[in-house]
């Protein structure tokens, strides 16, 4: 093993990063003692059982009748998850009494913050006119019109998860075009649909080569022709439009991709992109399912200065409930209106999430959102201080109210990249926050989220476990 005090120069040789995200990558680290990493591991998954004896409790109750026993898969980690009665602000209370500083918030279904005062009085107020109309209503009209302006939107329609607004953009896109092959990014993640299932975190044994991956379709899965290409890989896609552009439907990708950490665009990646649709006759669809408004107060695409020709947004735009929504321009969406792409839902547009979506309008002012994100930069900046001053070899990321320490040396710029980072140190940095009660997703992809309710004071108990971790290792 190298000798962990000796610093190793970061090569400097990647692209430059789009300008509108966050990147600090520092100019030497040094690598952990695989030893210590594992030895404080093994400590803290025994503090965490120690701490958590009513959330073991609870799992083995829930696995009678929950499969995993969780409501979603996502939400389970070995030997069992924190199990959570009550929330307020940005504030979490588990079975075991303990008070955890949420820094997950649903990847962003939580922007508003926990039972945030003017959700719950629109949802109140709303309740005693009806929940459920099954027919037109103004508030539908009116949240609809303010998602039109806020993200520079034709027309859009509602739905209620992001799984479903990813599909209905999906099947738009096959509709308008004619086509039916897709292109997705490797390692990307858009909801259960089947053709977005291809190659979501696939195994790199059964990926192919880096340069040009090989779609991984899971057994249960019917996907049609769907085309997988690295991020940030312009020439890659450029080959697959010679080969198959005649039958490309979509270029279907998130601008910044969130389901491995944070992982941002080259500059100028995302424009390139956009050109080569243009080029093929194919549309460009972002999912914005997890960007929307925690990249900014329009999103991402307008904070990137690229317009897709649909969008699917869903989790930040709903205050806390399931509210989900795609569009685009107005000859995709026309699809709709004649029925070439038919759009159905029951609950679509309720009045509960209607009143939900005016009022996250009405507090996702650009200056509450800058001033979140100006809580998110501190934080980084303070971690990159504590990176540099242990030779850590971890760099930071963010983009919009959203921060990850990424456990690499250089830039992860792609799925690959992603697979090559430490997800030993990756899986002890999260479970050394949960036991401080600081909660980041679970998984080795760490990232936070800087609600509308997080104060400075809030941002320096992670800073500050982040800084006992980094003295720990070094220790």
């Amino acid at each position: 093993m190298t000798d962990a005090t000796t610093a190793v120069p970061t090569p400097v040789t990647w692209p430059a990063h789009d300008p509108a995200t966050y990147r600090v990558v520092p100019e030497s680290s040094a690598p952990l003692d695989e030893a210590r990493v594992a030895s404080l591991l093994a400590a803290e998954w025994e503090r965490f059982e120690k701490q958590t004896p009513e959330s073991g409790a609870h799992h083995s109750r829930a696995l009678g009748s929950l499969p995993l026993g969780v409501p979603s898969s996502f939400q389970h980690w070995d030997p069992y998850p924190v199990a959570i009665t009550s929330a307020q602000g940005a504030w979490l209370t588990d079975v075991d009494g303990r008070r955890v500083l949420d820094l997950s918030m649903g990847f962003g279904a939580m922007l508003a913050g926990h039972l945030n005062p003017t959700v719950i009085a629109a949802v109140s107020k709303a309740l005693e006119t009806g929940t459920l109309f099954v027919t037109p209503s103004p508030s539908a009209t009116d949240a609809a019109e303010r998602f039109q302006r806020r993200f520079g939107l034709d027309q859009l329609r509602f739905a209620n998860s992001g799984t479903e607004a990813t599909m209905y953009a999906l099947r738009t896109a096959r509709a308008f075009t004619n086509r039916k092959a897709i292109i997705k990014i490797e390692g990307g993640y858009h909801g259960g649909y089947d053709a977005l299932q291809v190659s979501v975190k696939p195994s790199v044994a059964e990926a192919g080569p880096e340069e040009a991956p090989t779609p991984v379709t899971p057994f249960e899965v019917e996907a049609g022709t769907v085309h997988v290409v690295p991020y940030n890989d312009l020439d890659r896609l450029g080959q697959l439009f010679a080969e198959h552009g005649s039958e490309v439907a979509c270029v279907f990708m998130e601008p910044v991709l969130e389901n491995i950490g944070i992982v941002v665009p080259d500059a100028g990646y995302l424009a390139a992109v956009r050109a080569m649709c243009d080029a093929n006759g194919a549309l460009l669809v972002f999912d914005e399912v997890k960007t929307g408004l925690t990249a900014g107060p329009q999103g991402a695409s307008q904070r990137l200065g690229v317009k897709p020709d649909l969008v699917a947004l869903a989790k930040s735009i709903g205050g806390g409930l399931p509210l989900a929504a795609f569009g685009g321009t107005a000859e995709v969406m026309a699809c709709i209106t004649d029925q070439r792409m038919p759009h159905f839902g029951t609950y679509n547009g309720n009045p509960l999430v209607m009143a939900a979506a005016v009022a996250v309008d009405e507090i996702a002012t650009d200056e509450a959102l800058a001033a979140a994100e100006t809580l998110n930069v501190g934080a980084l900046e303070q971690m990159n201080a504590i990176i540099a001053a242990n030779q850590l070899p971890a760099h930071t990321v963010g983009f919009g109210v959203k921060g990850a320490v990424t456990w690499a040396p250089t830039p992860v710029r792609n799925y690959r990249d992603y697979k090559r980072t430490d997800f030993g140190v990756a899986e002890l940095s999260w479970l050394w926050g949960v036991n401080r009660g600081v909660l980041t997703p679970p998984g080795l992809d760490e990232q936070w989220l800087v609600s509308l309710a997080h104060t400075a004071d809030d941002m320096g108990i992670l800073v500050e476990e982040f800084r006992e971790l980094a003295a720990a290792l070094r220790a």
